[in-house]
């Protein structure tokens, strides 16, 4: 399952990606962005990641109660998901349905992101079908992150998330197949449903089974055994 994209491959994937790039930077479509500094998307646009990544993370607004004297009064809280990561070349939609909202974040450096209304893809037509294949290889993706949510056991939802996402966006370093961008353990917690605590010791007990490595700045990869088995 795990393939090695050539340089020209992953910073280009759509076919007329140059001509797009040069049409947002005339129109004033085309935005840099520092590390963690929030992307302002909103509903109805498309948006492109041009260079570094893009995490999404998700907010739902959850109603809670507090006590004061003898009653309780009505208190909203905000509970955020880490929901994956829109690498180079790859295309996303924010999504706004109360009480759910959704966010973008440039998760390095120099994130570049182009965006567009639907119907300025009008004017490129292959590139429309290139975005749309985009979206159904997400929606995919999407399915077998719930499949490995669904698993009742902690560690299993934490190794088949780790799976997922080095499989995606992971490339070739000396211990295997790694992450090319840090996650804190309290990301990774809110994606598969668990705390930063239970996220850490879980962490050890796979390396221990060396079931995943770490290496550079403490970014995680499989190791190359694993990677062959796929």
């Amino acid at each position: 399952m795990y393939s090695v994209s050539s340089p020209s491959e992953t910073s280009r994937p759509f076919l007329t990606w140059q001509r797009i790039l040069d049409w947002a930077q005339e129109h004033y479509r085309y935005r840099t962005f520092s590390k963690d500094e929030k992307i302002p998307a909103r509903a109805g646009l498309l948006y492109l990641v041009q260079r570094g990544a893009v995490r999404l993370v998700g907010e739902a607004q959850v109603s809670a109660s507090v006590s004061s004297g003898s009653s309780r009064l009505p208190r909203i809280n905000s509970e955020e998901a880490f929901l994956g990561f829109v690498g180079a070349g790859q295309p996303f939609e924010i999504v706004a349905q109360s009480p759910f909202t959704l966010q973008s974040f440039a998760h390095v450096d120099q994130t570049a992101v182009i965006w567009l209304y639907w119907h300025d893809l009008d004017n490129w037509p292959h590139f429309r079908r290139e975005v749309l294949d985009a979206f159904r290889y997400q929606h995919q993706r999407k399915l077998l992150w719930l499949s490995t949510l669904g698993q009742r056991r902690t560690i299993d939802r934490l190794l088949g998330f780790l799976t997922l996402l080095i499989e995606e966006f992971g490339e070739p370093c000396d211990e295997g197949y790694g992450l090319p961008w840090s996650l804190t353990h309290a990301q990774i917690g809110s994606a598969i449903g668990s705390t930063r605590v239970t996220v850490t010791r879980l962490m050890g007990k796979l390396r221990q089974r060396g079931l995943i490595r770490t290496y550079g700045d403490n970014l995680l990869c499989l190791p190359a055994e694993a990677v062959a088995n796929k």
